[in-house]
């Protein structure tokens, strides 16, 4: 079939270098692409000039006439708009279902009047996202969609464009929704494009091959080879097999935390510290803690025993108050109730997700150094600052650049290189994956397991959790807490459900002031049910029996005793796989229901 969106020898060039040279994309009718390369790479430029919204110095842009794109641009522009629901309706287009608008407006809990230049960055996105999603258009192109979503609503997101029937081009630094949405990907590396016509889940081992015979075909040529632009690109294929075998090692951990758990000897784990100090073997001992701020209960008789190399992963919704346990179990904060143990010789490095603590007039190498030394210490070793940075993916030529100079990207890295400069015991880390690429999600993987400490980490990353934490401390609302072995995936086959997203109710309106009348509330209109959600409710109850079939099946393979120790990646694909069903079934059954009670309501 003829691509309904086609880029072809594309070309721009910012200042004096190239950004897009010769770059393509093809774009068909139900295609769901994954567009991926590193930060800086020209990704987003790329999606703009698909959107109409960049012309490019020399290339050709084609739509097939009568096609629909949307574009969802990283930061939103309200306009003039004084509501959220003025907002999203005027994206609509003639023909446009507008219930479709204040449905996804009530479905990301958002509030219809709210003024929009009044939101926070995840409610902006939230009413963005509404906005190009209520017309259904045949291409949705959107960058980076999850930024400041918090895990119950990226579950809900991916859902609802697994839905859909749009073409979809992706830019995200989310692994798990990519490969759970995209059939095909596109490479953008070095100014030029080049596509996989399978799903994100297959991409990085295809780029490992393609890397691997373009470093020997320019060896033969005997062509040399800049060192940094060679460690840069060639050394994310040997960072990702490393990677891999320390994932099995990770297997190991977890299932001595879980024995450990359940009160069975086990050896005791060496941890080779180099300069830093050995805390004890208990880390952190909180017993039945709650925390209350007026009458809304954050944690409620919670406890849990974090030991030496523990690596525990907090996840919940926005607002389920992650944060405030973190900063309870680490003695920043008093609990209202029950106790808190703290291990000996704790040193404590904190990683904070808004990046607040760097001095933005602060070169990076200061930064690093502390200044007056061109040296770094990492574990009681001396190393030059530049090749410090370089384990971070900086530039030499960096080292005299100013802090706000910096991307978010490079200001998350350089957090993490500060942070684990430091000779900390417990490495606290709220949201470290933000605004962080691929190839430097590998590279904080890795320093990760190299580290000999023990980890909280707060993440909606479920990939980055399941390659990680040795188990999970979700929220199960109301204020409770449950801890799980494993990662994210584990825990979901533990549980059989997700990060579930809380119903967020509108805010009350204003009360009308003292002795006016009161205003009737006038009767909600009766809506009919479209021809899509006629459609849907046709087809949901043969989806949920696929989907309770798929079930079962995975969930007799994960019942076979042998296959964690015979087969882990096995394992881990069909928890993989148990999770997205279920999750699915949960969307399909509350579709249903739904649009079950819409029919009745609607006398059909």
């Amino acid at each position: 079939m003829p691509p309904l969106l086609l880029l072809q020898a594309v070309d721009l060039t910012f200042g004096q270098s190239p950004l897009l040279t010769g770059a393509e994309l093809s774009v068909g009718p139900r295609e769901r692409l994954a567009l991926v390369g590193r930060n800086g790479s020209g990704k987003s430029t790329l999606l703009k000039i698909a959107a109409g919204l960049v012309e490019p110095d020399s290339g050709t842009r084609f739509v097939q006439p009568g096609t629909t794109v949307r574009y969802l641009a990283q930061e939103p522009d309200f306009g003039d708009h004084t509501t959220v629901a003025a907002y999203v309706e005027a994206g609509l287009g003639e023909g446009d279902d507008a219930h479709r608008g204040r449905q996804l407006i009530e479905d990301f809990g958002l509030r219809p009047d709210a003024d929009p230049r009044r939101l926070s960055g995840g409610e902006a996105r939230r009413a963005a996202l509404a906005r190009v999603l209520a017309p259904e258009p045949d291409i949705l192109l959107l960058d980076e969609p999850t930024n400041h979503l918090d895990l119950a609503l990226i579950e809900t997101l991916e859902e609802t464009l697994k839905a859909l029937r749009s073409s979809i081009v992706l830019i995200s630094h989310d692994r798990r929704f990519l490969t759970n949405l995209t059939n095909a990907t596109v490479w953008l590396d070095r100014g030029a494009t080049r596509r996989l016509d399978r799903g994100f889940g297959a991409f990085e081992a295809w780029r490992d091959q393609l890397l691997e015979e373009e470093e020997l075909a320019r060896h033969k040529l005997d062509r040399k080879i800049a060192r940094e632009e060679d460690w840069l690109r060639y050394g994310v294929s040997a960072r990702r097999k490393r990677n891999q075998r320390r994932l099995a090692d990770l297997h190991g951990l977890r299932a001595e935390r879980k024995t450990r758990r359940e009160g069975r000897p086990v050896g005791d784990v060496a941890f080779a510290k180099g300069d830093i100090r050995t805390a004890g073997k208990l880390v952190i001992e909180a017993e039945g803690i709650s925390k209350r701020f007026g009458d809304r209960t954050v944690v409620a008789d919670f406890s849990i025993k974090v030991e030496r190399g523990d690596r525990v992963g907090f996840v919940g919704p926005n607002g389920a108050g992650k944060t405030t346990l973190i900063r309870m179990l680490t003695g920043d904060l008093q609990p209202d109730g029950g106790t808190v143990k703290l291990g000996t010789n704790l040193d404590v490095a904190t990683l904070d997700q808004r990046r607040e603590t760097l001095d933005l007039d602060t070169t990076v190498a200061d930064t690093l150094t502390g200044g007056g030394s061109d040296n770094v210490v990492i574990a009681g070793q001396a190393r030059h600052v530049v090749g410090y940075m370089k384990d971070f993916l900086f530039r030499p030529e960096q080292a005299r650049t100013p802090v706000r100079a910096l991307s978010g990207g490079e200001r998350g890295r350089l957090m993490l290189a500060r942070a684990l400069a430091r000779s900390a015991n417990l490495l606290v880390l709220d949201e470290p994956t933000n605004d962080l690429d691929l190839e430097t999600l590998d590279l904080l993987q890795e320093m990760l397991a190299d580290y000999d400490g023990t980890l909280i980490l707060v993440s909606h990353d479920r990939d980055f959790l399941d390659r990680v934490v040795t188990s999970t401390v979700a929220s199960e609302g109301a204020g409770r807490w449950q801890e799980y072995a494993g990662g994210y995936s584990d825990m979901v086959a533990q549980r059989g459900h997700g990060i579930a997203a809380r119903a967020a109710a509108p805010a009350p309106p204003p009360k009308p002031a003292e002795g006016a009348a009161p205003t009737a509330k006038p009767a909600a209109p009766k809506r009919k049910l479209t021809f899509n959600d006629q459609q849907a409710l046709k087809n949901l109850p043969s989806k949920m029996k696929k989907l309770e079939d798929e079930i079962r099946r995975q969930e007799r393979a994960i019942a076979d005793p042998g296959l964690y120790a015979r087969d882990p990646r096995g394992f881990a694909i069909a928890t993989g796989a148990l999770e997205t069903a279920r999750t699915a079934l949960a969307a399909a059954e509350d579709d249903w229901l739904r649009l079950e009670l819409l029919r009745e309501e609607a006398g059909g």
